[in-house]
């Protein structure tokens, strides 16, 4: 049955490709750091489930030391200016298929395998089907793009290592502050966020604990870079004691609006790498901030938003 482990190996493969791509190409003196790197971060993708904990956490504590030596990412061999101006001529609107075909293959995967059954056959573990459609859209989009470009086989490799290179150690931040987020959770940090709200903010009150909750999102966020880090921390300390066993709220409305909130802080923060930096390296902008500085207004406002919904329609007693 396919699950989380084989979604781990085909994420893997990308880091491992790029691992392969620095050894193959040693351009700088120091390319075997940046191969171990990689190599590291897909063994870990790839094998964690199976290797011990110790082996997992020796693995963490080796990307961060080459990560702290220093990378030393070398120029790609690509496409020219003028060439990708020809290819986007040429092909016009079609480039975009292959970054819709992923959205596109993940929702009709949600919607036609709900149960994870394919022919009648148990093929996929129902509580990730959506995960599982969104990997196999991403291979699809990947098969699509390479038809539709006539790359070489070699461009995929080369391209993701390209952009690995300008994003650097930043591209596995999620990962690293997701897991920061399991640790706070399980040290209890967040009953010591309770104390300390309940000493500023009178959480007895909906809107005051309704406030606490998806600001704290929101700012845990922005410190943390992830959305999934914060949730833990925030809901342990405030979602669950106060709006959900104190005022009732439906865990469910309670728990998604919680998440928006976090997003809203992905928007603001360097720290969220995947959103912020990978488009700056992507469209090789000058300006490191140009992404977020387009995305603030927009993050307000859908806080906003979320604090009124959850204030006034998600609590009992509360106007419908």
């Amino acid at each position: 049955m396919i699950g989380l482990d084989a979604l781990g190996v085909v994420s893997g493969l990308l880091p491992a490709a790029v691992a392969v791509h620095h050894a193959l190409h040693r351009e700088t003196r120091d390319w075997w750091r940046s191969a171990a790197f990689w190599a590291l971060f897909a063994a870990s993708l790839i094998a964690g489930p199976w290797l011990p904990d110790v082996a997992n956490g020796m693995i963490v504590l080796a990307m961060v030391a080459l990560a702290t030596a220093g990378l030393r990412p070398a120029p790609v061999r690509t496409t020219s200016a003028a060439e990708r101006a020809a290819t986007a001529k040429r092909l016009g609107s079609r480039l975009f298929l292959p970054a819709l075909c992923i959205p596109a293959v993940t929702l009709a995967g949600t919607l036609l395998l709900p149960d994870g059954k394919v022919a009648g056959v148990a093929l996929i573990d129902p509580k990730q089907v959506t995960l599982v459609s969104l990997a196999a859209g991403a291979i699809v989009a990947l098969g699509l793009a390479i038809r539709l470009t006539a790359a070489p086989r070699s461009a995929p490799a080369a391209e993701a290592r390209r952009l690995t290179d300008a994003i650097g150690w930043a591209m596995i931040l999620p990962q690293m502050l997701a897991a920061l987020g399991g640790i706070f959770a399980a040290a209890n940090v967040g009953q010591w966020i309770a104390m300390g709200a309940t000493t500023i903010m009178p959480l007895d009150i909906p809107f005051a604990a309704v406030l606490a909750y998806c600001l704290g999102m929101a700012l845990f966020t922005i410190v943390m870079g992830n959305a999934f880090a914060a949730f833990p921390i925030m809901t342990a300390g405030i979602g669950l004691p106060f709006l959900i066993h104190h005022f009732g709220g439906n865990p469910a409305p309670v728990a998604a609006l919680g998440m928006l909130s976090g997003f809203c802080g992905t928007l603001m923060t360097p720290m969220a790498a995947n959103f912020n930096i990978v488009p700056v390296a992507a469209l090789e902008l000058r300006d490191r901030h140009a992404v977020i500085r387009a995305q603030i207004p927009t993050a307000l406002i859908l806080l906003g938003v979320n604090i009124a919904i959850m204030a006034l329609f998600v609590l009992p007693g509360t106007p419908r």
